[in-house]
């Protein structure tokens, strides 16, 4: 399959177009995701194994049906059907939210627990592929941490939204208000499709075609998927860990549900603010200069050390400012704002390199199924070895290993021998770390 690139119409405006229409899509999930959060209320978490298990067979069962969009469709249609297809899906469950008393909380909570998280997942990775498709890896490297910016705004408008409006609307009206931010976001990358679709020998206007089965067939075939796959399990591994971790700290330190809120919300305004902060200054600087590879590498030598650091320190503090902050706390921030900060623009902007079809069925397997299976895998690990009665400092150890593990496949993955050279204003080979 040719990997010949176009650049896009206009470098300038285009990046700024995409930015809006990610902030759109994050606004878009960020409304109802408090919505589905609270009913999961009504199921206890847990019943949360379970429910990934759903979300997977369900991310499984989806599989061929988007393999064969991606086959069938040119990329404006594939990119409407998506996202018109969980467009109505929110307007249906408008009614359903108005009759919940009959229905029940808890039906309504698994379903719209697992439907939001299916929404997530396909929503975000086409969005990417689309990215991917329409700029070279030179570009990426320089506007993805820019364009991922938009999407944290809209990770931060969409609460605001939801925190100011559901007093006044209620509930089931708020489907409406994301539903409208999902359609904004549709027409605006359909505005980009068809800007980029003008430019003579863009592949974007013809159908990808191949097998439907690809997605799946290609994690055993291609080294840079499978390097993918296993960099997301570890990731979830590691994100899971630090999570439970600080929940048990938040349980053990905080007795009431005010105390509790507010400490989550510092730790997810801290998180928003590094990885915003890291994408305007450190992420893009070592993406052009050093290539996207160091950006996968970094953030998980970030990981060892601290994972290494809760190990030794336990439940301890660290003076930061002139005020104790626990090192739970630490870890988690850092963790999260170096995985939306810059290991996310880094998967994306290699996925450039890759051929159309795993750029759209090979990326959309490992960032849903996969994904979800790392969540079925590693909450029933977790859960089992709490019930062993493994604590903080076993459990930041077993992180540290899988983190230094993730060391290694992550520079394997950025330096795959599968992917196409860098295109202009990319980085040669003497930008390899060495061997």
């Amino acid at each position: 399959m040719s990997l010949s690139r176009q650049p896009v119409v206009d470098s300038t405006t285009a990046p700024l177009w995409s930015a809006l229409a990610f902030f759109f899509v994050m606004a878009s999930y960020y409304i109802i995701r408090p919505v589905r959060d609270q009913l999961i209320g009504a199921l206890g978490s847990a019943s949360l194994p379970l429910i990934y298990s759903v979300v997977f067979l369900v991310m499984l069962l989806l599989t061929p049906v988007f393999g064969v969009l991606v086959a069938r469709f040119q990329r404006r249609h594939l990119l409407g059907w998506s996202y018109s297809f969980f467009i109505l899906c929110l307007l249906a469950f408008v009614p359903a939210f108005l009759a919940q008393q009959q229905i029940g909380a808890r039906s309504l909570g698994l379903v719209f627990y697992v439907w939001a998280s299916v929404f997530n997942l396909f929503v975000v990775s086409l969005f990417w592929s689309f990215m991917a498709d329409i700029f070279d890896s030179g570009q990426a490297r320089r506007v993805f941490s820019l364009i991922a910016l938009g999407g944290m705004a809209g990770a931060v408008f969409g609460p605001l939204v939801t925190k100011l409006l559901v007093q006044l609307i209620g509930v089931a009206p708020l489907l409406l208000v994301s539903a409208l931010a999902l359609g904004i976001a549709l027409a605006l990358l359909l505005r980009l499709s068809a800007r980029h679709d003008q430019l003579p020998g863009d592949p974007g206007n013809v159908a990808i075609g191949g097998s439907l089965w690809a997605g799946i067939k290609e994690l055993w075939s291609r080294p840079f998927l499978r390097y993918m796959a296993l960099l997301m399990l570890f990731g979830d591994g590691i994100g899971t860990l630090a999570y439970a971790m600080v929940a048990d700290y938040a349980k053990a330190h905080f007795s009431s549900a005010v105390a509790r809120t507010a400490f989550y919300n510092d730790l997810d305004l801290a998180t928003n603010l590094l990885g915003a902060v890291m994408q305007l200054t450190l992420t893009r600087w070592l993406l052009i200069r050093r290539g996207a590879g160091w950006g996968l590498v970094l953030p998980t030598v970030v990981n060892t050390v601290l994972l290494a650091g809760v190990a030794w320190m336990g439940g301890g503090s660290l003076v930061l400012f002139g005020a104790a902050v626990p090192m739970l706390s630490v870890m988690l921030v850092v963790t999260r704002g170096f995985a939306y900060g810059m290991t996310k623009p880094a998967v994306d902007a290699l996925y450039t390199r890759v051929p159309r079809e795993t750029r759209y069925k090979g990326k959309n397997f490992v960032e849903t199924a996969v994904w979800r299976f790392g969540d079925v895998l590693v909450t029933s690990a977790v859960s089992g070895l709490r019930a062993l009665g493994w604590g903080i400092g076993g459990l930041a150890l077993l992180g540290t290993g899988v983190a230094a593990l993730a060391t290694v496949v992550a520079r394997r993955a950025g330096w795959s021998p599968d992917l196409a050279p860098e295109d202009s204003a990319g980085r040669d080979r003497r930008d390899a770390p060495p061997a």
